[in-house]
């Protein structure tokens, strides 16, 4: 995909990427039931049902009443687990769960929109103590994530303070379009769910991918892209060449060749009077 380099003299832009089976293959949440089970933070009868509410994930996503069947699951499971303790868990686990789970594709579209000088900003519904280091290993520059209530104790109450969701995740895009300056008209989004169009309304760019069969429907129906993206692999194995440097570092190299090339231009001229006399 060609992607073209922004230009800085234009308000900024930003690229909008879901998480669960959009840029990893799984749900990010889900897959950490093992992990919760070992921690002692969850029984095995808890286990196998986050097992087969990740089975039925894949098999077919899930529509709005499965999200907030899941929603209301997850936030009691969760009621008492020390925050900290979560953190940690996750990332002694990060690497080996989350690694080899990520889209080649999507690893390559984020690098490609960071050239290009956009934003990546990773919208998940899946909690903040997950979603957060995910979007640092991915080199996401922001991240909106489902928040829960944490007590005076440190522990999760079961509430949720903000859940990201759709609708929310589209108002998530438009108050971060203008906090940071971005020019939605010119913005990408990226998801697999049709509870995400909202978001992906909010974008001049949109993207379906992996979608399930309403989005896909829609995509259709408004002429946006359909990708597919089915090569999960670990980022380490990914080719070091495709490593993408700061917006500050392409701002310098920019910077060494214009004077470089400047300088080209100076002795030649040089050159050619020299020659001319």
């Amino acid at each position: 995909m060609l992607m073209v380099v922004e230009n800085h003299s234009l308000p900024r832009t930003a690229a909008f990427f879901d998480l669960d089976k959009t840029v990893i293959a799984k749900s990010s949440t889900l897959t950490f039931s093992k992990s919760f089970y070992q921690g002692g933070l969850i029984n095995r009868r808890a286990a196998l049902r986050t097992a087969y509410a990740q089975f039925v994930f894949l098999a077919g996503g899930a529509d709005h009443d499965q999200m907030e069947r899941m929603r209301k699951y997850l936030s009691a499971m969760c009621r008492g687990w020390n925050v900290q303790q979560v953190k940690e868990i996750v990332a002694e686990t990060l690497h080996d769960l989350i690694d080899p789970i990520i889209y080649d594709e999507a690893a390559s579209l984020i690098e490609e929109h960071h050239t290009a000088g956009r934003d990546v900003v990773i919208v998940s519904t899946s909690g903040a103590e997950v979603v957060e280091p995910i979007g640092e290993l991915l080199g996401a520059d922001r991240v909106v994530a489902t928040r829960m209530v944490v007590g005076d104790d440190g522990c999760f109450t079961g509430e949720v303070e903000y859940y990201a969701y759709g609708p929310t995740k589209a108002d998530a895009v438009r108050e971060l379009a203008e906090s940071e300056g971005y020019d939605l008209a010119r913005c990408f989004a990226y998801s697999d769910s049709a509870t995400d169009l909202p978001m992906l309304q909010a974008v001049g760019h949109p993207h379906a991918v992996n979608p399930d069969r309403t989005l896909r429907r829609e995509a259709l129906a408004r002429g946006w892209p359909i990708l597919d993206f089915h090569r999960p692999v670990r980022l380490k194995q990914r080719m070091p060449t495709l490593s993408v440097p700061s917006r500050p570092a392409l701002v310098a190299a920019a910077a060494i060749g214009a004077a470089a090339a400047t300088a080209g231009l100076v002795w030649y001229a040089s050159r050619r009077r020299a020659t001319a006399a």
